[in-house]
């Protein structure tokens, strides 16, 4: 308890406000424990890390490795903005070049003021 007393004044004198109201806010709640329970495909509970760790693990196989769709079609997008083309090689350097040139106008101006 001391040394939880001493780590706050600690964070207060070097103005580490963050940890400060955390450890404020644990005092506060006191000590909660932590409960982890999942239900299993009957709806039964479970309570044991190891069980749940192997049901998570099942329920995001199920998730991602999804096998046998067959029916995955590409939909179409539908956007305000008409499709622009990608800009060539030439009118990528013309604009790089533009940029560079406002850039340093704008750093010039600045050293000016």
């Amino acid at each position: 308890m001391k040394v939880k007393i001493e780590e706050l004044e600690t964070n207060s004198t070097n103005n580490n406000v963050r940890d400060l109201y955390r450890g404020i806010n644990d005092f506060k709640k006191g000590y909660q424990p932590r409960t982890s329970i999942i239900k299993d495909e009957k709806g039964d509970l479970l309570a044991d890390s190891h069980i749940i760790m192997a049901r998570w693990r099942k329920i995001f196989s199920q998730l991602l490795n999804v096998h046998g769709v067959k029916d995955v079609r590409q939909k179409e997008i539908h956007t305000v903005e008409p499709l622009v083309p990608e800009p060539s090689a030439f009118e990528f350097e013309l604009a790089i070049e533009k940029l560079i040139i406002t850039n340093h106008q704008v750093l010039i101006k600045s050293q000016q003021n």
